[in-house]
């Protein structure tokens, strides 16, 4: 059986190549070890993206327009949920506009988690901006 504990570890670990592979590396095919295959993300202004094919074009085309360059995401509280967790969380974006100052962004998120192959993955996930 799998402790809770064990589930947070991996979330950080999972959580971790969102800034190490996708942002600094810039590899979008990290998401197959982010996204489970028919996850949902739930942008702020924007439609519901469905599947991982799409949330990477997603992801992509907004790392590469606002040129993130950093990113770190940190649990604030994680939920057991059944077989699943909830996990909510606040992170700080960075970007580096051609013109002008590094700029950062903080935003809050919630992820609901599932386990595929193996591996704790986000599931559903939505966020926005603080103010």
């Amino acid at each position: 059986m799998t402790t809770l504990e064990s589930i947070k570890a991996a979330m950080v670990a999972t959580n971790a190549l969102f800034g190490a592979e996708v942002i600094a590396m810039r590899n979008y095919d990290a998401f197959d070890q982010i996204y489970t295959s028919s996850a949902r993300i739930l942008p702020p202004g924007a439609p519901m993206v469905t599947g991982r094919d799409e949330i990477k074009k997603f992801w992509k085309g907004f790392i590469e327009s606002a040129n993130v360059v950093a990113g770190a995401l940190e649990s604030v509280d994680v939920i057991q949920a059944g077989s699943d967790i909830v996990e909510i969380g606040k992170a700080v974006i960075q970007v580096q506009p051609d013109q002008g100052e590094r700029a950062s962004m903080e935003v809050k998120y919630v992820v609901y988690w599932r386990e595929e192959d193996g591996r704790w993955k986000w599931h559903v996930d939505i966020w926005n901006a603080n103010a």
